[in-house]
């Protein structure tokens, strides 16, 4: 293929933008009462008043960053606000330092090249919230990867005790509810916050979604209804997930274009499905604490063997007992010289990779003896393997059976 060919106006797309994955669409389908509550939490602030601090949790592609950044843009729309705001994505900004660099930045730019230190920089930001009564919000986007969080928290809800007008309001996006669990007590004393949590999308959700941008995305006669409806439904059963639908779209329209197609055709799609998953498999997996895919990765490995003593099967599914696996995560985690944790904290595991949509738990019903949790992996075992191998073990990967 020559330059020039990739140059010719395209037969499936009208604009590629709108199905990338960090497009913010104008109207945000399904949401209507989560974006409620953020303009809610944030209200008190656009009228000069200190307001609660918010924190939004739920599982990727549930729509928490594209509703945060949605209300985001209608404060910009209105006029003689004293607020003023901060987007911080924490996987760039990753400490306390970083993210008070990065608030001087975005208000006060000369200051912020000189090279001060975060006690510098932390009297500079109270002078000037305190210089017109500003009431300053801070949108901390995957909250939960900043290294000295108790340290940061302190400072923000500290600024509050320290300037005689004016205020702070932080909202905190994180993929896992438990992560204040970690949290220093007084921490978690100042924070006198509200929470909202992101449910997943339905298979209906997941349509208007999509059509709403194969609208704009695509030209005319592209893709049908039925063709979405798939991709939809797909989706839904890899847990309700937005971003996979549109990843799954994209790519079959760049699968289509480059066999110079008219449409998307099904082949297309089952064709892109597979891709997609690859892809959505390892981010996922990648932004997990290193416990969790210790966890994940016993269950891939017990899946792929039918494990040593207990495993049920439907014929199609697999379901692990959560004892078995319990035990399988303890023998890996020793094997790397890494200190298992207790029981406590593995349902807490449990409980945030199906928050995740890695896995799906409940509880076991009557022909077992006793009373288990079951777990079925949600994604292929072999695919979660390789990722988890390549993510914490490199190239020497325990052989583990």
């Amino acid at each position: 293929m020559q330059l020039t060919d990739l140059l010719v106006e395209s037969n499936i797309f009208a604009n590629r933008e709108v199905l990338s994955l960090h497009y913010t669409p104008k109207k945000l389908v399904g949401r209507e009462k989560e974006i409620n509550n953020i303009e809610r939490a944030i209200a008190p602030a656009l009228k000069g008043e200190r307001g609660r601090n918010l924190f939004v949790y739920g599982k990727t592609g549930v729509g928490k960053t594209s509703c945060v950044k949605y209300v985001i843009e209608e404060v910009k729309n209105i006029p003689n606000t004293s607020a003023r705001i901060s987007y911080i994505n924490c996987r760039i900004y990753n400490s306390r330092y970083r993210v008070l660099n990065k608030i001087v930045s975005d208000h006060l730019p000369t200051y912020a090249k000189r090279g001060y230190g975060a006690s510098d920089l932390y009297e500079k930001l109270v002078s000037w919230i305190e210089e017109d009564n500003k009431i300053f919000v801070v949108i901390l986007d995957e909250i939960d990867v900043i290294k000295d969080l108790d340290d940061l928290i302190y400072t923000l809800t500290r600024i509050n005790s320290d300037i005689k007008a004016g205020g702070v309001t932080m909202v905190g996006i994180s993929n896992k509810v438990s992560f204040k669990d970690s949290l220093d007590p007084r921490s978690l004393s100042s924070l006198y916050e509200s929470e909202i949590v992101f449910s997943n999308y339905n298979a209906n959700e997941l349509f208007d979604i999509i059509k709403d941008r194969a609208k704009i995305g695509f030209k005319k006669n592209v893709v049908g209804d039925e063709i979405l409806k798939f991709i939809a439904a797909n989706a839904t059963r890899n847990g309700g997930d937005a971003r996979f639908s549109l990843k799954i779209l994209s790519i079959a329209g760049e699968l289509s274009e480059k066999d110079n197609l008219q449409n998307i055709s099904l082949e297309k799609v089952q064709e892109s499905i597979k891709l997609a998953e690859e892809d959505i498999v390892y981010e996922v997996i990648s932004t997990l604490p290193e416990h969790q895919k210790l966890v994940l990765y016993a269950a891939a490995l017990l899946t792929n063997s039918g494990g040593t003593y207990k495993k049920l099967t439907d014929g199609i599914d697999t379901y692990l007992f959560s004892g078995e696996l319990y035990s399988r995560y303890k023998s890996i985690s020793e094997s790397i010289h890494k200190e298992p944790k207790g029981e406590r904290w593995y349902r807490k595991y449990l409980f945030e990779l199906e928050l995740q949509g890695l896995i799906h738990t409940f509880e076991s019903g009557k022909g077992i003896r006793g009373h288990t949790k079951l777990i079925k992996l949600l994604y292929p075992a072999q695919k979660v393997k390789d990722v988890i191998e390549k993510e914490v073990f490199g190239i020497t990967a325990p052989k583990q059976q």
